[in-house]
């Protein structure tokens, strides 16, 4: 990585404005957080920044106020799992503290959180003047939240503007694995692909086409390639504006040496409900009143074949609505079997990284991304503001 990392500062006496990425679920209608991977994640840069003699003012977001106060969405709770994964008291701060905070509050070795950014209309408009006010609270700017990269806000790029700014031990991971996968993998590489729309994911079938030496499809968008190919595919999500690129991916996979792996049969049924009748059906014979929901079984083993002899595998996009049992079956055996694997398994993040973490499998990847969009962007080749205005090496 070409960018200055946190190892680059003798951090004795500094105090260090931590862009994390706090934006975690809750269970609905409740301040308890279901899922704190994220806070997780951020752990050992906030250790390495305490254990070499810094102060730390920590910063995230959390959904989507839209420039205004919402109670729903305030930080406490972040605060106070903090507070018990570190060990340490928080100060958490009041919006109306944020805007006064400086470094000759916070004494050495404090971690101060601030409330949500995003309560700031400045943020998502980049506003020169709140960047600034964020880097006058700082010595060095950290940004470690790798799943706001893609975004060019105050808190994330801005401010790197205005003060040192380097990347925190979560960004350094994210840009290594994901960067291996496009500068220096270990082949054979192959990527699967799911979700629901071709649409989504076009610009990155287009960097990895002659790239990757496999590309597997499963997901709603096999539907698409699959009508492409002829195949009637009953009532599915059926983008046929997508149709022609389809045609033309496959056609110019041959000509550049990318495989392009489709379902040789799916699991389909006439409603998305828990337990509703289903059908494994080959893709030449698929109900005409039915959706594809997930892979079939034949297709799984496949894939399943087809990963074993690969040395990196990135996964973005599930194979089914693994949400609704038994459409998660698909999922469930791609990812059993990535969780065996000699390969190097990046998983990108979003909704793949969701189904990864609910199956108790996270651990066994080589690296699940902590950004959906910000990932899939990457490995589109696109640059992200949030890296590219950290200080070059």
């Amino acid at each position: 990585m070409s960018k200055k990392t946190i190892r680059d500062i003798d951090w004795h006496g500094k105090c260090a404005f931590v862009r994390a990425d706090f934006n975690v679920p809750f269970v609905h209608g409740s301040g308890v957080i279901s899922d704190d991977t994220r806070i997780q994640e951020a752990i050992p840069t906030i250790e390495y920044l305490l254990e070499n003699g810094a102060s730390i003012i920590l910063c995230s977001h959390l959904g989507r106020p839209n420039g205004r106060i919402d109670e729903d969405l305030r930080l406490k709770p972040i605060a106070e799992r903090l507070a018990t994964l570190l060990d340490k008291e928080i100060r958490y701060t009041s919006d109306e503290e944020n805007q006064t905070l400086n470094i000759s509050s916070i004494r050495q070795g404090e971690v101060v959180l601030l409330e949500n950014i995003r309560f700031s209309p400045q943020e998502e408009t980049n506003d020169g003047p709140f960047a600034m006010s964020l880097a006058k609270m700082a010595d060095v700017f950290v940004n470690d939240a790798f799943g706001t990269a893609h975004r060019a806000h105050a808190s994330t790029e801005g401010i790197a503007h205005h003060v040192t700014a380097v990347a925190g031990l979560l960004m350094e991971k994210e840009l290594s694995f994901l960067g291996a996968v496009l500068n220096d993998p270990k082949r054979p590489l192959a990527a699967l692909f799911g979700g629901a729309k071709v649409s989504d994911k076009i610009q990155i079938l287009d960097r990895l086409l002659g790239h990757a030496d496999n590309i597997l499809v499963g997901g709603g968008m096999a539907a698409t390639f699959l009508h492409a190919q002829g195949y009637n595919v009953g009532a599915s999500l059926l983008e046929n504006e997508m149709v022609d690129f389809c045609v033309n991916l496959l056609n110019k996979a041959h000509e550049v040496g990318t495989h392009i792996h489709l379902p040789v049969d799916v699991l389909t049924a006439d409603k998305i409900e828990a337990n509703v009748e289903t059908t494994i059906a080959n893709v030449t014979d698929i109900p005409a009143s039915s959706m594809i929901l997930d892979i079939g079984p034949a297709t799984a083993n496949n894939y399943v074949r087809i990963l074993s002899s690969m040395n990196t595998v990135v996964w973005n996009g599930p194979m089914g609505v693994f949400e609704v049992p038994p459409f998660d079956t698909g999922t469930k055996k791609i990812a059993n079997h990535l969780s065996m694997s000699h390969a190097v398994t990046v998983i990108g993040g979003g909704s793949t990284s969701e189904a990864v973490t609910h199956l108790g499998l996270e651990t066994c990847m080589s690296h699940v991304s902590t950004g959906g969009g910000a990932s899939l962007e990457f490995l589109e080749g696109k640059v992200l503001p949030g890296v590219a205005a950290l200080d070059d090496i």
